[in-house]
């Protein structure tokens, strides 16, 4: 099996290409990719793959195009800046986040702007075997607000048959029980040992499951373009969301409240 780092070509949609990508998704939550020059790429490989799932911010098509728009933008826009952004999974604010992110490199900032992603699988053991009851508190329903009032009220890590997905932010839109904000640190520098860093020139970029990997990015400078699509796997793909955990907390049935 190709190591996730692989970059893939998947210039003119070349089926055994794409399949390539697709195994290495399904078996490590996130693949690389080249070639994809244009939004009409993108939009090729997202439908090889996915069904299309449109967001706030994207065009009639479903792509969004990311970039500084050059003025002072409200909470939940931090995007369309050129400041880091700390590594979160997509749509945390909605019941049913979209099972895949796609992102790719229209123009690379100046300086700066490398993509950061996050294996939540990674972090899940890494807690588990070193601070147990920081996955209790953290898995324990109805314990984070996500997105505001309006938004999810769920937990961090969320047990989904027999498997575990993660819901991530670290913003003012996420809102921590008592018990949950104790252990934020802990999970803050446990976040901090599994990031990897994508430096992405233009056509590159990555598939990942919204479900596992943390993405984000650092402050730039310049005119830094990336695209993005949201969509849910196609069935025939066999990729399931999330991953398989070792450890299962035993929560107690009352829930802790935001």
């Amino acid at each position: 099996m190709p190591h996730p780092w692989t970059t893939f070509g998947v210039n003119g949609q070349d089926a055994d290409s794409v399949n390539s990508l697709t195994a290495v998704l399904v078996e490590r939550g996130l693949a690389m990719f080249d070639g994809v020059a244009s939004k009409e790429d993108l939009l090729r490989l997202a439908r090889s793959i996915a069904t299309i799932v449109p967001h706030r911010d994207s065009d009639s098509t479903g792509i969004t195009a990311i970039a500084d728009v050059g003025s002072q933008v409200r909470s939940g826009f931090a995007g369309f800046t050129t400041s880091a952004l700390n590594p979160h999974t997509d749509r945390s604010g909605i019941d049913r986040p979209p099972a895949l992110l796609l992102m790719s490199c229209q123009q690379p900032a100046t300086r700066g702007g490398e993509c950061v992603v996050i294996d939540g699988k990674s972090v899940y053991d890494d807690l588990a075997s070193t601070n147990p009851e920081a996955i209790k508190a953290l898995s324990a329903p109805r314990s984070v607000l996500f997105g505001g009032a309006a938004g999810h009220l769920g937990s961090i890590f969320t047990r989904v048959g027999d498997r575990v997905s993660v819901r991530l932010r670290l913003d003012d839109l996420a809102k921590f029980s008592s018990e949950v904000a104790r252990w934020i640190p802990d999970l803050r520098a446990t976040l901090g040992r599994h990031i990897h860093i994508l430096r992405l020139n233009a056509g590159q970029g990555y598939i990942l499951d919204n479900h596992r990997w943390l993405h984000g990015r650092r402050t730039f400078s310049g005119q830094r373009v990336m695209y993005r699509v949201n969509g849910d796997p196609l069935d025939s793909l066999g990729v399931k969301s999330g991953f398989r955990a070792s450890f299962i907390p035993v929560l107690s049935e009352e829930t802790s409240g935001v």
